[in-house]
């Protein structure tokens, strides 16, 4: 069975980490903790109800638990990754939309096609670093132009 536990806002990865710690140390039955990063104030917990209850009892920034079985088809387009034709290319500027990054613009240096992902250097830091990411967490912010050949 898979539940819904409400969080404080912006506190999931807390709730995450702190849930994970307890379950480990007191082996609690739970089968897997997922926060999708979209969807802010909630996480999902797979297991028995009595062994979720014991998990987030006492667990500062949990809210609550929604008493209503998820279906997995309603959060797999959380978990899923989606397969979708990005055309990224070297040089290209884009905008990180997830993670701790979000809202940061970077210039493309790497597109590694077979595994989805793209190292950028981040345009605003003072000291170019490269950072590695999926290419499901950025969108194209601005195409390389193109260099016209001289004529002769």
């Amino acid at each position: 069975m898979i539940l819904t536990v409400r969080t404080t806002t912006g506190r999931e990865n807390i709730v995450i980490e702190s849930l994970r710690t307890k379950i480990k140390n007191e082996n609690i039955p739970v089968k897997s903790l997922v926060h999708p990063e979209e969807l802010r104030g909630y996480i999902f917990i797979e297991g028995e109800l009595a062994a979720i209850e014991h998990a987030i009892k006492s667990v500062p920034h949990v809210r609550g638990i929604i008493n209503q079985e998820v279906a997995m088809k309603d959060i797999e387009k959380f978990i899923v990754p989606e397969k979708q034709e990005i055309g990224v290319d070297v040089g290209d500027v884009v905008e990180i939309i997830i993670g701790p990054f979000r809202g940061e613009k970077g210039k493309v240096t790497r597109v590694e096609t077979a595994k989805s992902e793209i190292t950028i250097e981040l345009l605003e830091a003072a000291i170019p670093i490269p950072v590695t990411i999926s290419l499901n967490s950025v969108r194209i912010h601005e195409k390389k132009k193109e260099e016209k050949e001289p004529e002769l």
